[in-house]
């Protein structure tokens, strides 16, 4: 066959150069604007994933591109423009704003130089992209942060699929490392319990404490997946932090879609239930979102509000995600540092005049090769 590949090259990368590391953090993805067509486009991606619908291809297609892609998409870009904000996607800008103050971060407490690039895992940047761009900036030793506290197949499952197709593409893919999930980190439960904290002060506290977790199918959960229990686990180690009793919070889980049964109990039916429990003010806390996006902004502040005050409720208080916040970029910076510990340094003694005859050798031998063979 001819020397000629389909796998990406290093574009000049100099193969005696000292490895480099890099991060790369991926969030969900986002429509590039509230518009129907946009959101069709978005839904079209992440709705065909596998990981995320797991029924059978001809059973799911005639319903998503039938039904589903026909209906959804005004209704969705509804709720994406009441979100959305001058500088565009909160989802996206949020993540390019944690981004970019984790790159600060490291530039201070890490060892040596470390790069930092965020990818969608649906929408742009695309993972293969940024993956890519990581290479060729000589990166050789990745380490992949998904923004999901706690793991799901339906969620970091998928990114993981995304990193394998991209390391496909690759000639000399690089070394790779992922973090599965931080549900249970001690500086991340801080950063939620501190965010708790300086709400009450800044407002007040409600009766009730509501921690929002995305939901999943329930015959996801019983087929293995551990999501269920590690958001459980975040819960009582936040409850334990804020030394709150078992009646002053509660677990719910949100964004059902579909007539299967999900994860419960639903966040919507509880917003409405509570009232009727003596709970006039709520507040509402999602630790499953690392950055505020539609499903916080839209579904629970603005919708689970409305829902909340129709059944006779006098105040829900959503608690911003995390964000970029110093308490954030803190424990994901710590968590990234110990995630990148332990590589073995450059092998002592190496001689950059020897390989560079070698490389110089092997390429005079494959360039007297046939093209064909």
């Amino acid at each position: 066959m001819s020397r000629s590949s389909h796998y990406t090259g290093l574009a000049g990368y100099a193969h005696d150069a000292a490895p480099q590391a890099g991060v790369l953090l991926v969030n969900l993805g986002t429509p590039t604007a509230p518009t129907p067509a946009a959101v069709r486009r978005y839904l079209a991606e992440f709705l065909s994933d596998p990981r995320v619908i797991e029924y059978p291809r001809w059973l799911w297609w005639p319903i998503l591109h039938g039904v589903i892609l026909r209906v959804r998409p005004r209704r969705s870009a509804h709720a994406y423009a009441s979100i959305w904000t001058a500088a565009g996607s909160p989802l996206r800008c949020g993540s390019e704003a944690l981004a970019y103050a984790l790159q600060a971060a490291l530039a201070r407490r890490a060892p040596g130089p470390v790069q930092v690039e965020l990818a969608m895992r649906y929408g742009a940047p695309t993972v293969r992209e940024r993956i890519e761009a990581l290479q060729r900036a000589g990166v050789r030793r990745l380490l992949v942060l998904p923004l999901y506290p706690q793991y799901s197949a339906t969620s970091t499952g998928s990114v993981l699929d995304a990193v394998a197709d991209a390391l496909k593409a690759l000639r000399w893919p690089p070394e790779l490392r992922i973090v599965n999930d931080y549900h249970a980190d001690a500086a991340h439960i801080e950063a939620l319990a501190t965010s708790v904290e300086a709400h009450w002060a800044a407002h007040g506290r409600g009766d009730r404490l509501l921690l929002s977790f995305h939901g999943i199918p329930r015959r996801y959960f019983l087929a293995g997946d551990p999501y269920h229990c590690q958001c459980m686990a975040t819960a009582r180690l936040l409850r334990e932090r804020l030394r709150l009793p078992p009646e002053q919070m509660s677990v719910s889980f949100q964004s059902r879609v579909g007539r299967e049964r999900w994860l419960e109990p639903a966040t919507d039916a509880t917003l409405k239930g509570l009232p009727a429990q003596g709970v006039k003010r709520v507040d509402v806390l999602c630790p499953g979102f690392a950055v505020d996006c539609l499903e916080t902004l839209e579904e629970i502040a603005l919708r689970g509000r409305a829902d909340f005050l129709a059944a006779g409720g006098a105040a829900l208080h959503y608690i911003p995600a995390l964000n970029d916040s110093a308490a954030q970029v803190g424990a994901l910076a710590s968590l990234i540092l110990r995630h990148l510990g332990g590589w073995p340094e450059a092998t002592p003694g190496y001689d950059r005049a020897a390989v560079a005859a070698a490389q110089a050798a092997a390429r005079s031998r494959a360039e007297a090769m046939p093209d064909d063979r």
